[in-house]
């Protein structure tokens, strides 16, 4: 099973989202898959400095891993900037949602359980 890191960056009281397009699109926390020989964090560190140009400090996981299918697994960790500002480069919208904002029929599938656990915790 290739696990899949999405993660939720925090400033305050919002969180950060991508909006992945198509048919299949919905908002996701951005992420991706974990190369051979990095740990979970280590993924998300540099999949965030790839696709959004910022560097985060992870912390703590949001819960157990979701089946994206039977191939991918998705984890998600929360984190904060470090350094820079979100630039879109791979997705075709970013937002900062508060809590209240966080509707989950928005969000991909695979997200949608950890979206009802960090609106508990904003």
């Amino acid at each position: 099973m290739q696990i899949v890191v999405g993660v939720a960056v925090v400033r305050g009281d919002r969180v950060l989202a991508a909006y992945r397009p198509g048919p299949e699109g919905g908002w996701e926390f951005p992420g991706g898959k974990v190369e051979p020989g990095e740990s979970e964090p280590e993924a998300a560190v540099r999949e965030l400095h790839e696709e959004l140009g910022i560097e985060v400090e992870i912390g703590t996981s949001l819960g157990p891993g979701v089946d994206i299918s039977d191939k991918y697994r998705l984890h998600v960790y929360r984190a904060s900037i470090v350094a820079g500002e979100p630039v879109r480069t791979e997705h075709s919208e970013l937002r900062w949602f508060t809590a209240a904002e966080l509707v989950e029929e928005d969000w991909l599938v695979p997200d949608r359980p950890f979206v009802r656990l960090l609106r508990n915790k904003l």
